[in-house]
C-alpha cells in the first residue's frame, strides 16, 4: 500500500477541518467560560485520540502506535471521528457544507480502498 501525496494532503485537510468544525460547534454549545473550555476540549481530546490509538506501520501516519489497536478498530474510530464532524456541520445548519464535507470524506476513502482493506487485514 503506497498512498499518493495528494491523498495524504487531502486527508490532513480533512482531519484540520474536522478539528475546526468540532471547536465551532462546543463554541456554540457552552455559555461562558464553558464555550472556552469546549472549543478547546472537544478537538483537543479528538485530535489526542486520533493520534493514540493506531495500528503499527500504518504508513499513512508515522509508523508509530502508542496505543495499538487493531484495523477495524482504527478504521471505525476514523468513522466516528469523520461523522461527528460531519453531523457538527449539519446540527450547527450548515447543511450545505455538511453535504459537501461528507461527500469529500467518501470520496477519500474511496480513493483509499488500499488502506482500507490493508486496515481490514490487520
Amino acid at each position: 500500500m503506497d498512498s499518493h501525496p495528494i491523498n495524504l494532503a487531502v486527508r490532513f485537510i480533512l482531519e484540520l477541518a474536522a478539528l475546526a468544525i468540532m471547536g465551532i460547534w462546543g463554541w456554540k454549545q457552552g455559555n461562558g467560560w464553558l464555550s472556552y473550555i469546549l472549543v478547546i476540549g472537544i478537538p483537543a481530546l479528538a485530535a489526542v485520540i486520533w493520534g493514540v490509538f493506531a495500528v503499527p506501520n500504518d504508513p499513512s501516519r508515522s509508523g508509530a502506535a502508542p496505543v495499538v489497536v487493531s484495523g477495524i478498530i482504527r478504521l471505525i474510530m476514523e468513522l466516528i471521528f469523520f461523522a461527528f464532524a460531519t453531523w457538527a456541520f449539519y446540527d450547527l445548519g450548515y447543511t450545505f457544507i455538511c453535504l459537501i464535507f461528507g461527500v469529500l470524506v467518501i470520496i477519500h476513502y474511496i480513493i483509499s480502498y488500499d488502506r482500507i482493506m490493508w486496515l481490514m487485514e490487520r
